[in-house]
């Protein structure tokens, strides 16, 4: 009866220095939260609501606690999307877990309403505004329809695609055929005279014209249909 008391007494010792030990454990719920809150910081500026969801850290981890632990991506990553978030520890233990998350932004985007051919001006009438997920939307998506009116794609489009900012051009600012005003200037000398543009061209590119006399100039467009030549 002693000897069993004594071995009991022995192993109930033996368990509370092996926790003393260890230390105290890392909650991996807070791990979760510290991800979710590194997302809704990240995607803060995204037009739309935001909506996070952190997967779940493997219960069977044992991590050492940690006071401080931060949250970051890897270079290159989206916080958008499905996304993978690393949460780290310096001190007093060094460790890093991965997190899966998925973060949604819901909000409102410009898509076409109609096929957009490849040089078209875009009119109000042609575009569409749907409401879903931005962030599995390319980047640089469309979201205000002032951005896309008056300007044309660089590729067609067809009914119901998103509009994305980097496949606009602006507004030609002369247009070929058009009658434009062409303003010579120099050392001591500024003439004007009328010609019509050879082509297309936005606002600060070089565009050729052709005067009256059948001279071909080349200079810069500007708004308003003028044309700048500088000698």
């Amino acid at each position: 009866m002693k000897s069993t008391f004594f071995t009991a007494l022995l192993l109930a010792s033996s368990l509370a220095f092996g926790q003393q030990a260890a230390g105290p454990r890392q909650d991996l719920a807070a791990l979760r939260a510290v991800a979710e809150q590194f997302l809704q910081a990240q995607s803060a500026g995204m037009p739309g609501q935001v909506q996070v969801e952190v997967g779940a850290v493997d219960p069977r981890m044992s991590l050492a606690a940690c006071p401080a632990p931060q949250a970051f991506q890897q270079p290159g990553a989206r916080a958008w999307g499905k996304t993978t978030v690393g949460v780290r520890c310096a001190a007093p233990t060094a460790w890093t877990v991965y997190i899966q998350a998925k973060v949604a932004v819901r909000g409102d985007y410009v898509a076409a309403a109609v096929p957009l051919a490849q040089g078209q001006p875009i009119t109000q009438s042609q575009l569409v505004v749907i409401s879903g997920d931005l962030a599995a939307l390319p980047a640089g998506v469309v979201t205000d329809m002032a951005q896309a009116i008056g300007r044309s794609t660089t590729m067609s489009l067809p009914s119901g695609a998103p509009l994305r900012l980097d496949a606009l051009r602006s507004k030609p600012a002369v247009q070929s055929g058009q009658q434009v005003r062409v303003v010579s200037s120099g050392a001591g000398f500024k003439v004007s005279t009328e010609a019509r543009a050879i082509g297309n061209a936005g606002e600060g590119q070089v565009v050729q014209v052709r005067t009256a006399a059948g001279a071909i100039l080349s200079g810069v467009a500007q708004a308003g249909g003028l044309v700048e030549v500088v000698f």
